[in-house]
């Protein structure tokens, strides 16, 4: 309990940025739906008319003119690139920072197993990730109720869902790479986030490349599908956890006989 609250503290100004920021740019879109609904028929012709750009990001199945097609998109972006990376950069330096900071001849001297030197730092990425994801959630909800449009509760209650998921699966990924990684690195974790983000805009794009989605956790964060389907793919969901789980256990299995240098 001890590591869970240093690294809490450590992580505390970083957890605040990237909550504040994600939370502004989730209450100015849904603030400037109203305005924007009006509008939105012609913007709906725009989008059906840009071919493969509409294809990418779900727009040709989604109704600008609903606050539910909007959010998809607008918001849907917001929380997916903002929580992947947070996720990703939360996770790929938890344990490689000790050897990087010249802190692990401290920390391993302490009567504390490697196992749960390992527990204690996953356990601090999953509080942040839960923490953040009832903020946004609130901020989200509060928001919708505020500009007096009635709030979808299955959709978004999916929405929020399946990216609290992603970022779940990203971290564990993340903290696996962590593991075998000499000093922290925190373009490590924006790379795989944004890599996973452009191959499901290449899935979208062409059928060829639909393959990616069973690779990249957006896969089943789609808003469109979520509103078309009313659930999550269990299949891509079920896969996509799986790849979380396997990064988790090669770091506990790396970290328990990795060489720490100090």
């Amino acid at each position: 309990m001890t590591l869970i609250k240093h690294e809490l503290r450590q992580g505390k100004l970083s957890f605040l940025i990237w909550t504040a920021s994600i939370g502004a740019l989730l209450a100015i879109c849904i603030f400037l739906f109203p305005e924007m609904k009006g509008q939105m028929e012609g913007v709906n012709d725009i989008f059906a008319s840009m071919g493969s750009f509409t294809e990418a990001f779900g727009m040709d199945r989604l109704n600008f003119g609903t606050l539910i097609g909007f959010y998809a998109v607008e918001c849907g972006n917001v929380l997916g690139l903002g929580g992947a990376f947070f996720a990703s950069l939360c996770a790929v330096g938890m344990l490689s920072k000790e050897e990087k900071d010249r802190t692990a001849e401290f920390l391993l001297t302490h009567p504390v197993s490697r196992r749960r030197i390992v527990t204690g730092k996953l356990s601090a990425v999953f509080v942040q990730i839960v923490a953040m994801n009832a903020i946004l959630y609130a901020i989200s909800m509060g928001s919708i109720m505020a500009v007096g449009e009635e709030i979808p509760w299955k959709e978004l209650n999916l929405f929020h869902l399946a990216y609290f998921l992603l970022q779940l699966e990203l971290a564990g990924i993340c903290f696996g790479v962590s593991a075998f990684m000499r000093k922290g690195s925190a373009g490590a974790g924006l790379g795989i986030a944004a890599m996973m983000y452009f191959l499901n805009l290449v899935a979208n794009i062409t059928e060829a490349a639909e393959f990616l989605k069973y690779i990249t956790p957006f896969g089943y964060c789609e808003g469109a599908e979520i509103v078309a389907n009313g659930r999550l793919d269990g299949g891509l969901l079920a896969l996509g956890l799986a790849f979380g789980a396997v990064g988790i256990v090669a770091a506990y299995l790396q970290y328990c006989r990795k060489d720490i240098t100090v």
